[in-house]
C-alpha cells in the first residue's frame, strides 16, 4: 500500500517544479561535452549491452573520479551526465561516467553487481590514473555506499585504491521505498530491501565518505544521509546550503566548494 507521506517525501521531481530545466541542461551540456572533450566512449566493462562507461582522461591525472548517475535506478543514462567531466578534467581529475542497466529490465541486485564490476574493471585497466574517488547522485549515491560494502576479491581484485567517496542525496535504507510507487519498477520485498540497504552492512573500505544532501531537500532525504553518518564510521554528513535535490549535483564540479573540502579534510 502506498504511504502518501513517504510518496511526497521521496518524490524529488514534485518538490522541484523546475526539474525539467535541469534535465534539459544536463542533456544539452552532456552532448556538448562528449563532442568537445577527448575521451573514450562506450567502453565495455561487462557482457550486458548497458555495461558501458565513458572515460575522460586528465594529463597529468591526480586521480580518477567515477560517477554513478541517479534516476531512481530506472531512468537516465551516462550520456546525460558527461557535463560533469570538463570542469573536473581541467582541475586534473580524470572522470569516468558509468552506465548500467535499469529497472525493471534488470533487478536492483543485478544493477549493483554491474556497478561493482565497473569499478573493478577501471581499477584493473587504468591504475596509472591514480586513486579512485567514487561518486554518485540520488540512486547513484546509494550505489556508492553499496560499493563500500563490497568484498572485492569476488571480483578478482584486491581492495582498490580509493581516496574517498562523494554520495550526494543518496538513499541508504530502502525499506521506506516499499511503500512508494518507486517500488513498482524496483519490485523489492522486505528481505531484498534489507539486503540492498547499505545501513544493513558494515563498510569494508576505510576511505572517508561524504554523505551530502541539499539543504532544501525533504526531511526523508536529509534523514537518509544523517542516518548513514550515524551508523558508519568515517562518514561526514554535509548539507549543501541553498540547494535542492537537482541543484545539489552542481556541487560535484566545484572542486573549491564545500563538498570537495569535506572529502579532502578526510570525512569526520
Amino acid at each position: 500500500m502506498i504511504d502518501l507521506h513517504l510518496e511526497r517525501e521521496y518524490n524529488a521531481r514534485a518538490a522541484v517544479p523546475e526539474h525539467p530545466l535541469y534535465f534539459r541542461r544536463w542533456k544539452e551540456e552532456g552532448a556538448a561535452a562528449r563532442a568537445s572533450l577527448p575521451g573514450f566512449l562506450d567502453l565495455a566493462y561487462g557482457d550486458d549491452p548497458e555495461e558501458r562507461l565513458d572515460l575522460f582522461i586528465a594529463k597529468p591525472s591526480r586521480g580518477l573520479l567515477v560517477f554513478f548517475h541517479g534516476g531512481y535506478w530506472r531512468a537516465f543514462g551516462k550520456e546525460d551526465f558527461s557535463w560533469i567531466a570538463p570542469p573536473l578534467v581541467r582541475e586534473g581529475w580524470s572522470v569516468s561516467v558509468v552506465g548500467y542497466g535499469l529497472c525493471p529490465r534488470i533487478t536492483l541486485g543485478e544493477l549493483v553487481e554491474q556497478c561493482r564490476r565497473s569499478v573493478a574493471w577501471l581499477a584493473s585497466h587504468f591504475p596509472e590514473l591514480g586513486p579512485l574517488v567514487l561518486s554518485g547522485h540520488s540512486a547513484g549515491g546509494h550505489l556508492v555506499a553499496m560499493l563500500w560494502t563490497t568484498e572485492w576479491r569476488i571480483y578478482g581484485l584486491a581492495t582498490p585504491q580509493v581516496q574517498g567517496g562523494l554520495s550526494i542525496s543518496g538513499i541508504f535504507d530502502l525499506e521506506p521505498l516499499l511503500r512508494t510507487s518507486v517500488n513498482v519498477d524496483l519490485r523489492l520485498d522486505l528481505e531484498e530491501a534489507k539486503r540492498l540497504s547499505p545501513i544493513q552492512h558494515r563498510p569494508r573500505l576505510a576511505a572517508p565518505l561524504v554523505a551530502a544532501v541539499g539543504q532544501k531537500e525533504s526531511q526523508e532525504f536529509r534523514r537518509q544521509s544523517q542516518r548513514l553518518a550515524a551508523v558508519w564510521p568515517g562518514v561526514r554528513y554535509l548539507e549543501l546550503e541553498g540547494m535542492h535535490h537537482f541543484s545539489a549535483l552542481d556541487a560535484l564540479v566545484d572542486t573549491a566548494g564545500p563538498l570537495w573540502k569535506a572529502l579532502l579534510e578526510g570525512g569526520n
